[in-house]
């Protein structure tokens, strides 16, 4: 009977809601993007400190002045 029990409750738990379902898309955008903005801030903090390699566009965005095609 137990086992009946708890069958039938996963089973109703199951069916989502439209509104369930929309506030469970927006908390998991709102995470993503935290984690996003978290990970920019770290690697913005780690290129100037210099712990890491910068890509092109980091180089091009810190560095403009090597960039600079008025000398060829």
């Amino acid at each position: 009977m137990g086992e009946e029990a708890d069958v039938k409750k996963k089973e109703e738990k199951k069916s989502l809601t439209q509104a369930e379902f929309l506030s469970w898309k927006t908390q998991k955008a709102a995470e993503a993007s935290a984690k996003k903005a978290e990970a920019s801030r770290k690697r913005e903090e780690d290129i100037a400190a210099g712990l890491v390699q910068m890509n092109g566009r980091e180089l091009f965005k810190h560095q403009p002045w090597l960039f600079d095609n008025n000398l060829y």
